[in-house]
């Protein structure tokens, strides 16, 4: 399996490649040349598989022969043993065609454990055969930086970078990532937003100098591939679940970054009979926007129950335009160009294709509250403020009632205690036992101005392995 640039300009690279570059040297983002696909007979045949089998039948053709057979299923058996359920991504319903997949079983309590657990164990795995070292770096909205802190914890060839927002993303969030304990472990509070703290990750990734000669740079945000490639996983596990692929299915994604939801995508071009993707946004809503005026532009960011959505350029959608503009990497080049200055508008035939499955819902902190009591009133389940929205933009999808509809729910409703008191419960959700003395734990974070050569300085000062 070889990967290319959304922008048509970089060299192509195999798995292994991929995960250690993250940035294409050109700017975009690495796709597969081609994707796998799965018959009806093997999609049926995945029913009898659980969670790491269903993983390895899914994640070998994108990893090709970088990684052996044995090799990649020990790799899976341990990342999904630390999950707490034992389906670990669980199906609750909660109406008659209304389903959420729980996401949250994970050590950090948030869908990106899927991702980050597995990416920090590839990412050990490859180091350590290579006798490399290397420097990662990620920006976090609340939940990406935790899990990948909880999943890169183990590595003796990782120096971790991880900048929030400071003051902006939740105290058990922020909790989660500054009490991890370790000398390769370093987390930036940025005095900006999640938008400035991931422009800051991108521009270190086209200038590399401020790094000792000897180290790579890694990115663990969804710009690096094997994050959307583990997230395909639990939609096949969901659809089979569901009566796939003899039943179509619908999914409602709570997004910002489009990472998640274009890993479903992948699954609906991978063979999945997939209905519709809706994608579920806040008020900071430049995803519901393109799908509604097809414009994309920037607007000021605001900040909302749901912080770990609160993002205002989606990274992840050049990897959907690059198909909707038929794999031309130059003219998503020249998009990408132009967006660099201003709102850009996208073709009626690209938006076309766009709309043929994906449709579109924004949602505002007011309806996030009357969902989260809504959902709690009459089926006692309580959903965080990301979740909510997602059910809510389920609900308002108007899709045939045979066709099920599975909301993503991607994180812990412990996590977010201030949206589900705003939203007149009582009800608390305690956090699970391993984290039952998070609060208690002390924490270590450094608080940085909102400039990137201060950023730069203190990684360049900080690495150790």
């Amino acid at each position: 399996m070889k990967y290319i640039s959304t922008r048509g300009a970089a060299p192509a690279l195999d798995f292994e490649e991929v995960l250690l570059t993250g940035l294409a040297a050109d700017g975009g983002l690495y796709v597969p040349e081609r994707l796998p696909t799965f018959s009806e007979a093997e999609i049926a045949a995945m029913a009898a598989l659980d969670y790491p089998e269903l993983a390895q039948k899914i994640i070998t053709p994108f990893v090709g022969d970088c990684i052996p057979a044995a090799d990649l299923r020990g790799i899976l058996e341990e990342t999904y043993a630390v999950f707490r359920h034992n389906a670990v991504a669980p199906l609750v319903q909660i109406d008659a065609n209304q389903w959420v997949l729980e996401l949250f079983h994970g050590p950090t309590l948030a869908f990106k454990d899927f991702a980050l657990q597995l990416l920090g164990r590839l990412l050990d795995y490859v180091l350590e055969r290579r006798h490399r070292k290397v420097v990662i770096m990620g920006a976090t909205s609340g939940d990406t930086g935790s899990a990948a802190i909880e999943g890169c914890k183990r590595c003796h060839n990782i120096d971790i970078f991880i900048l929030h927002p400071y003051q902006r993303v939740s105290e058990v969030q922020r909790r989660q990532m500054t009490t991890v304990v370790g000398d390769n472990i370093h987390n930036l509070a940025v005095q900006g937003n999640f938008d400035d703290c991931q422009a800051m990750v991108k521009a270190s990734f086209g200038d590399r100098g401020f790094l000792p000669a000897d180290r790579g740079l890694v990115a663990v945000n969804s710009i690096n591939w094997a994050r959307i490639m583990a997230q395909i996983v639990y939609y096949f596990y969901a659809a089979v679940a569901l009566g796939a692929p003899t039943r179509k299915v619908a999914f409602s994604v709570p997004t910002g970054n489009f990472g998640d939801i274009f890993a479903g995508y992948l699954a609906q071009q991978m063979g999945l009979p997939v209905e519709r993707l809706i994608i579920a946004t806040n008020r900071n809503d430049v995803l519901h926007r393109v799908m509604t005026t097809s414009t994309y532009g920037r607007q000021a960011l605001e900040h909302s129950l749901s912080p770990s959505m609160d993002i205002t350029v989606s990274s992840n959608f050049e990897r959907l335009l690059f198909d909707l503009y038929d794999r031309d990497g130059g003219a998503i080049a020249d998009l990408m160009k132009r967006f660099d200055s201003g709102d850009i508008r996208f073709s009626d035939a690209a938006m076309a294709r766009a709309r043929a499955l994906f449709s579109s819902h924004c949602v505002s902190d007011e309806e996030t509250c009357g969902q989260i009591a809504s959902s709690w009133r009459e089926c006692e389940y309580l959903l965080d403020p990301h979740s909510a929205i997602g059910v809510r933009a389920a609900l308002q999808s108007g899709l045939d009632r045979a066709v099920p509809v599975i909301t993503l729910a991607t994180a812990h409703p412990a996590k977010f205690p201030d949206a589900i008191k705003q939203a007149g419960l009582d009800e608390e959700a305690g956090l699970p036992l391993h984290l039952r003395d998070l609060f208690e734990r002390p924490e270590r974070y450094e608080v940085l101005p909102n400039e990137l050569a201060a950023v730069q300085d203190f990684m360049a000062r900080n690495i150790n392995a």
